[in-house]
């Protein structure tokens, strides 16, 4: 099918997309992944499309004071061979290679994913792991959102239609981690059935952190604050990641689907724990 007739608007700044947001049903397209595929099917029928491509300032990669803020418009493949990020975050490098196929990979945004709010999306997942912070704005200026703030269930976020992402702000550890990325789908390209992140930071062969972040086992991507928790302070050994990992799935539950069973889904967690746990622990003690 074709979409229904729109009005196509091309802002070259923040503050013209802003205004152009203005209306009683306005859209913004990137790189159009989510949205015109939805489109095509009538799914959605916006009445004016407000396309960012043109604002340069969301293109950027940069290193703050803090951390590493990556713009709205930055592609999923421009993340994956960003030095910067391999330097400092390399698991996002880790986890680009299981978005989708490299068409997408070229054209999606990381904006675009983070508002499509796929329970089962790396970007969702990496933001939620890595504590970052949603930068946003709108008609009445910029704000920020934590992650459990902006998504609020499958597909649906805590962002206004008169209102735009602009940048993710991701703060940097405090010292050197391990990190590693795993995820499990039918076929390569496919949405993860489950997906896992960890980072990781020893200390005089002790866990002095654990962050592990799941994906594809709940309504948005979650932290397993338990498994963190009882990991902390142990030993960094396999003895202990094993021991700790029934706390993996403690009050997850997820649904079934198409894709897979919530029990498979279950089934799936310790496992991809154990992978990213043990590689993030490996690489904290090189």
């Amino acid at each position: 099918m074709k979409p229904a007739a729109f009005e196509y608007v091309r802002p070259e700044t923040l503050s013209e997309a802003v205004e152009a947001l203005d209306h009683d049903d306005a859209k913004i397209i990137a790189g159009g992944q989510s949205l015109v595929p939805m489109m095509n099917f009538r799914l959605v029928q916006p009445e004016r499309l407000v396309d960012i491509n043109r604002i340069a300032e969301l293109s950027q990669i940069e290193k703050t004071e803090t951390g590493i803020r990556i713009g709205a418009l930055v592609r999923h493949a421009e993340a994956a061979q960003s030095e910067l990020l391999a330097d400092h975050l390399p698991i996002i490098r880790e986890a680009m290679a299981h978005v989708a196929h490299v068409a997408i990979r070229n054209r999606g945004t990381i904006a675009g994913s983070l508002c499509h709010a796929d329970p089962s999306a790396e970007w969702p997942l990496l933001v939620t792991l890595l504590d970052g912070e949603i930068e946003i704005l709108g008609g009445d200026g910029p704000r920020t959102a934590e992650p459990d703030e902006f998504f609020l269930a499958p597909l649906v976020t805590d962002i206004e239609e008169t209102e735009l992402v602009t940048s993710i702000h991701l703060p940097l550890p405090d010292a050197p981690c391990g990190m590693a990325f795993d995820e499990v789908a039918q076929r390569a390209g496919d949405f993860a059935v489950v997906a896992a992140g960890a980072v990781v930071r020893v200390e005089d062969g002790q866990f002095a952190e654990v962050r592990l972040g799941l994906g594809g086992v709940f309504d948005t991507s979650v932290r397993a604050t338990a498994l963190e928790e009882a990991l902390t302070g142990q030993p960094a050994t396999a003895e202990a990641i094993e021991a700790a990992l029934p706390l993996a799935i403690e009050d997850l539950e997820p649904n079934d689907d198409l894709h897979a069973s919530a029990a498979y889904r279950l089934s799936l967690v310790p496992v991809l724990a154990r992978r990213v746990l043990t590689r993030a622990m490996s690489e904290a003690t090189a």
